[in-house]
């Protein structure tokens, strides 16, 4: 099962196709369900739907409602009370709470400065690179060299467990945790290198280091914002 809310705009939500899944319910009497208390939906707030490709009927399409907080536990009391669906209703609960805690995180004073910082580490273990890495890679023998950037940005994302491209979804936690390994990492290349040690050296330096870091950072796990 995919996650069970995102987020859309400033909102948290959830779908049709998601419930269904959850409780173990047909999607179809999910949406026959809907459409028939659809004036009470409506109530709860913009009643959204889309078309969406069925998977297990080539060229068949169905309708998916995307359902905020309110019309989602309207759904929920609809349902039975099968200990399946007990479950999935505490965790969709729980999913919900989560969401909504990050968006106020992010619109946070705080966050936004984290992120702030952040971008000028960045730009920094970038220069560090450019400046002094790069050129001891090419002068022992590197004919890519120029690939290290993207390198040193995996190698980030990896003893995180980030995807490329998902820095904007991370908690606050999180975005402190590549803050400082960001830094580190600009102080290993930069003392290494003083040192003149092998620059896939640095890179394995740089990594053990990382993952010492990352394991006492005792960060929580990672659910990143759809």
């Amino acid at each position: 099962m995919n996650e069970l809310v995102i987020i859309k705009g400033n909102e948290v939500k959830t779908n049709s196709i998601i419930v269904a899944e959850g409780t173990g319910n047909a999607h179809e009497s999910i949406v026959r369900m809907v459409r028939r208390y659809e004036d009470q939906f409506k109530l709860l707030g913009k009643l959204e739907y889309s078309d969406y490709l069925k998977s297990n009927s080539l060229g068949s399409s169905g309708r998916m409602y995307l359902l905020n907080e309110q019309q989602a536990t309207f759904l929920m009391t609809l349902l039975s009370n099968k200990e399946m669906i007990v479950r999935f209703k505490l965790r969709l609960t729980q999913e919900f709470f989560r969401m909504r805690e990050f968006i106020r995180e992010k619109q946070s004073a705080e966050w936004k400065q984290a992120r702030i910082t952040g971008k000028q580490v960045r730009r920094e273990e970038t220069d560090v690179i450019l400046t002094k890495l790069i050129p001891l890679a090419e002068s022992q023998g590197s004919k890519n060299a120029g690939k290290l950037y993207m390198n040193y940005s995996k190698l980030v994302n990896i003893t995180l467990g980030i995807e490329a491209g998902r820095r904007e979804n991370l908690p606050l936690s999180y975005i402190e945790a590549i803050k400082f390994l960001e830094r580190a990492i600009e102080n290993i290349i930069s003392q290494e290198v003083d040192k003149g040690t092998h620059y896939k050296e640095i890179y394995q330096v740089c990594k053990a280091k990382c993952q010492i870091i990352k394991d006492l950072a005792f960060l929580p796990s990672l659910k990143l914002i759809s």
